[in-house]
């Protein structure tokens, strides 16, 4: 049986390059990976793979890499991501819809263009839970979105939408709801994590401390990509329909914290807690401090927001539906993560 063609784009990236991973172990696919950049550093690239430039800004650059590749289904992975204090702003808006949604549109009419069978895109829980006043509880795909005051939360809920009205009996689509993501060469997560040790700010807890947040492995999402291509090209159950992909394992941020940093032989000699009113008007001060003085700070209105409210969903649908069940658990994720993490820092100390 000759293999199925997929072209992943944003494939050297943090998730991109462990779907690759994921569909090479499956052994049943030709694989492209698209992306602007060449496999990063450190970042293992396979002989069996092919690598192709492309932006997704650039339909030409993209209708030359789709017509070479001539995928059966494709996998979208690639976003502009805001960070830090620039997750809660609005400037730059316009550069993040750009990528996210015209990109991801640009993407769809080209796969349509090239025949392919259809597309799965990695969208974003974000698209639900960005609305940064509200508290969510095992929320479910029922919920509406649309409600995002985040920029991100509401790129990714309109690039999502445009990805499911591409849907048709000849292109299927679906859309997977990544949690925060982790792993080793984890660009984020556990870097700030990690710093929060150097900059003395691990006693301190924002709020009750008791609201819990979902997190997912890397890996356990790059899977869940895998079984969103299968069912597409088999049953098409889901098709037309988005699924939240975490590890189902909710947790408070603080929890996840002193995990972390555990990892790294550092626990708080002492905790105090900060009421979430007042950590709000602290956030402020610091807010007006930074922009006086072009300094930078971790703390931020939204970051309250975002770290003091209960933000966890359901997998029920994904494992119904996909067959979707996280292959590895939270404390092993991270504890390998971590390890990656000591053994690349140590290993630059060396040097």
């Amino acid at each position: 049986m000759a293999p199925i063609k997929v072209l992943v784009t944003g494939g050297t990236g943090f998730l991109g390059s462990r779907i690759v991973e994921a569909l090479i172990e499956a052994k049943s696919f030709e694989i492209t990976a698209l992306d602007i950049n060449p496999p990063a550093l450190g970042t293992q690239s396979y002989p069996e793979v092919k690598y192709v430039r492309a932006n997704v800004l650039q339909q030409e650059e993209l209708r030359k890499a789709f017509s070479e590749a001539r995928p059966t289904i494709v996998i979208h992975t690639v976003a502009v991501i805001p960070l830090g204090d620039a997750r809660y702003s609005t400037k730059g808006k316009e550069a993040v819809f750009e990528v996210n949604v015209g990109g991801t549109r640009n993407v769809l009419n080209v796969s349509k263009e090239c025949g392919a069978k259809g597309l799965v895109y990695t969208s974003s829980v974000t698209v639900v839970l960005d609305e940064l006043e509200v508290d969510f509880k095992n929320v479910d795909e029922t919920w509406p979105t649309g409600r995002a005051t985040t920029t991100y939360g509401q790129s990714k809920a309109a690039a999502e939408a445009l990805v499911l009205s591409f849907n048709t009996s000849d292109f299927l689509t679906c859309a997977l709801r990544s949690a925060v993501l982790f792993g080793p060469q984890d660009p984020t997560c556990i870097p700030i994590l990690h710093g929060c040790i150097a900059r003395g700010e691990t006693p301190f807890i924002l709020g009750e401390g008791t609201n819990l947040q979902d997190y997912a492995y890397v890996c356990n999402v790059a899977d869940a990509h895998v079984l969103a291509v299968r069912n597409l090209l088999d049953s098409g159950t889901a098709a037309g329909e988005a699924f939240f992909i975490t590890n189902g394992e909710p947790v408070t941020a603080r929890d996840i914290c002193i995990a972390v940093w555990k990892e790294f032989g550092h626990v708080p000699s002492f905790q105090v807690r900060i009421p979430e009113g007042l950590a709000w008007w602290l956030a402020l001060g610091m807010e007006r401090l930074t922009w006086m003085t072009g300094s930078k700070s971790t703390l931020s209105r939204g970051m309250i927001l975002d770290v003091t409210k209960n933000r966890y969903v359901s997998i029920a649908k994904a494992r119904r539906v996909l067959g979707y069940e996280p292959k590895v658990s939270l404390p092993e994720a991270m504890r390998v993560s971590c390890e990656h993490f000591k053994q690349r820092w140590s290993e630059q100390e060396k040097r």
